[in-house]
């Protein structure tokens, strides 16, 4: 067995896939749940829980709080990929897929390439009609996302315009980083429509999958 990274923005699947991984015997480390764990008190302070209430804490890119939480979670996320990484080198356990989130990109170079170096990094890799269903998803059930400086809204310009127009731009930045630490990169597509098993997976990462 081997020791893989899932990469891609928020909602390209990458929890779907660590989860088939692990029903195969796979151990999951997943990125999102030792962030909620780290941000538990604040959470519970607000009444949030799970996934959905962290994007809750986050709000939206136009709210005051949003760069305060969004500066929060990205400290927790370095430490998180931190400690990962460290129990992915100590333990020499095989069979091992890291689950991060879609700004893993944003923890910074040496956390990267450390990633890069204990794993195979795999890209999902999303078409341009599956962007429009990323912000689709992104809308109706918001997950954590860090805007950086791709978040920027025109004067009399709603919140949800301004990140339907933003977010294609925030993919194309993000693109470039995904595709500057992964190994391979395999597109939503494929992987959807072949209805894959966990074996099916590795074996179309492995046969199919372009270099990135």
């Amino acid at each position: 067995m081997i020791k893989l990274s899932l990469i891609g923005m928020s909602g390209a699947g990458k929890s779907h896939w660590a989860q088939k991984l692990a029903g195969a015997g796979f151990r999951v480390i997943s990125i999102d749940d030792w962030i909620e764990k780290k941000l538990a008190p604040e959470l519970a302070a607000g009444g949030y829980r799970g996934i959905g209430g962290v994007a809750a804490w986050m709000g939206w890119p136009d709210q005051p709080a949003y760069r305060d939480h969004e500066k929060k979670y990205l400290e927790c996320e370095i430490e998180s990929m931190s400690e990962a990484l460290d129990e992915i080198q100590e333990s020499g356990d095989e069979g091992v897929v890291l689950d991060t989130t879609g700004s893993v990109v944003y923890t910074g170079e040496e956390i990267c390439r450390r990633m890069q170096n204990l794993t195979t990094a795999i890209y999902l890799e999303a078409s341009r009609p599956e962007e429009e269903l990323l912000i689709a998803r992104y809308l109706s059930d918001p997950k954590p996302v860090l805007w950086g400086d791709q978040f920027v809204q025109r004067p009399g310009e709603s919140a949800q315009d301004a990140i339907t127009r933003c977010y294609p731009l925030l993919i194309a930045h993000r693109k470039k980083l995904y595709e500057l630490y992964a190994h391979r990169a395999v597109s939503m597509d494929s992987l959807w429509n072949a209805n894959l098993s966990a074996r099916g997976f590795l074996e179309l990462v492995e046969r199919q999958a372009r270099p990135a």
